[in-house]
């Protein structure tokens, strides 16, 4: 049974690695003084910049939740309480008039929540939506769910009806693209607003979710050997270096969005094309073969991303959606060979990015796997994407032992 012993070892350093980085949040990022979180932590957690950022402090709180919400250990008032405080903090500072009326939310805050910059952008909505969801769902707080919501339906309108409420003029030069970031973002929304709701909520979403799953399949390209980041409002190519773009790591984390999207929908085709399409393809491309690791962006025409120099550094980010999507994959379909690249990136992962000495993940590391940059926080990088991954991860590993536990102990049912 040597691939269940492996398949618990990797459940049990999910958990000491959460507990890590769930400990070193807590510790260092906690404003006493003016609530939030301070997004900036260097590697010993000292704070190096003070400005919070809005789609960061959403993020925690959501993660803070979600943690409170389904995992017993961390059922703790100390937890509960930095994601109500951060809460306020973000319906105290975080909205700011919107051009045309209406509210946007603001990039960053100062430390005592003055606005400082609006991105012309949906993302920082986005995560303010999520962080007050997940965090109605721990009060039962109704009237912060449904500002919550009503966030989401002034998203839906600047996305599919008019832009202009995000202050982005149209300029003769500038053509429309539909970029992935987007529809993906929406689905994960739709996955939040629905979950644990009843069929009236579902009912309300449906046909968004399944619009956003069709835009996210018009960036499969080139006959189905690429995922492209760019496309035309209308599925087609652009041309240029925005259209030749490639982000390994988006399209692995938007394949695992379709696979819950396809499982929740009972959708077959759905799961064979994210599988394929958007795990296997991105994979094999960003995968570097001389020293591990997965690129950061690629031009689809193997040519130099002129604006995304950083495109041959590994990050930490879409090594934590890899994760998750081939575990996610390999539990729907049992098929070894997923499994076996999970266990392919879980090895680079965990030899590279934690730091066993100062606690969490560096982000950053070089083409050959050297530690670039060794903060532990910044603008993109706070309380989220690694302890989403390990939460994940460790509960779908859960899951996959104790199916095994229950199947006849002759038979191994773990390939690999």
């Amino acid at each position: 049974m040597a691939a269940v012993r492996r398949l618990e070892e990797c459940r049990e350093r999910m958990g000491r690695e959460l507990d890590a980085v769930v400990d070193f949040w807590l510790r260092y990022s906690h404003d006493s003084l003016h609530g939030g979180f301070f997004n900036c932590l260097g590697r010993d957690g000292q704070v190096y910049d003070q400005l919070k950022y809005v789609w960061l402090q959403g993020r925690q709180v959501w993660m803070y939740c979600r943690l409170y919400r389904t995992t017993q250990r961390f059922h703790r008032p100390q937890i509960l309480e930095a994601a109500k405080a951060g809460g306020e903090f973000l319906r105290r500072f975080a909205r700011v008039p919107g051009a045309g009326g209406g509210w946007k939310c603001a990039f960053c805050l100062t430390r005592d929540g003055k606005p400082v910059k609006i991105q012309r952008t949906i993302f920082s909505e986005c995560f303010y939506i999520l962080a007050l969801d997940e965090l109605a769902k721990v009060t039962g707080d109704k009237d912060m769910q449904l500002e919550g919501n009503q966030m989401m339906e002034q998203l839906v309108y600047w996305v599919q009806q008019d832009p202009s409420g995000l202050g982005r003029p149209p300029l003769a030069g500038d053509a429309p693209a539909n970029n992935m970031a987007v529809p993906m973002m929406l689905l994960c929304l739709v996955h939040q607003l629905t979950e644990g709701q009843g069929p009236d909520v579902g009912a309300k979403y449906r046909s968004l979710g399944t619009w956003c799953v069709q835009q996210i399949l018009q960036h499969i390209q080139r006959n189905g050997t690429a995922v492209l980041e760019n496309v035309s409002p209308e599925g087609a190519e652009l041309p240029g270096c925005q259209g030749r773009l490639q982000n390994p790591g988006h399209a692995l984390e938007a394949g695992w969005f379709l696979l819950q999207f396809s499982a929740e929908q009972g959708d077959q085709e759905l799961q064979r094309t994210a599988i394929d399409k958007f795990l296997e393809v991105p994979f094999k491309d960003g995968w570097d073969k001389d020293h591990g690791g997965l690129f950061y962006f690629l031009d689809v025409d193997k040519l130099c991303p002129t604006q995304q120099l950083e495109w041959n550094m590994k990050l930490w980010w879409p090594h934590c959606e890899a994760l998750i999507a081939f575990l996610m994959a390999y539990r729907q379909t049992k098929k070894p060979e997923l499994l076996q690249r999970f266990f392919q990136v879980y090895e680079y992962t965990f030899s590279h990015f934690p730091d066993c000495e100062g606690g969490e993940w560096f982000g950053y590391l070089s083409p050959e796997g050297k530690v670039a940059l060794d903060f532990k926080g910044g603008p993109f990088k706070g309380f989220f994407h690694v302890p989403r991954c390990l939460h994940m991860c460790e509960s779908i590993l859960e899951d996959l032992l104790a199916e095994n536990a229950q199947s006849d102990p002759k038979t191994e049912e773990f390939q690999g």
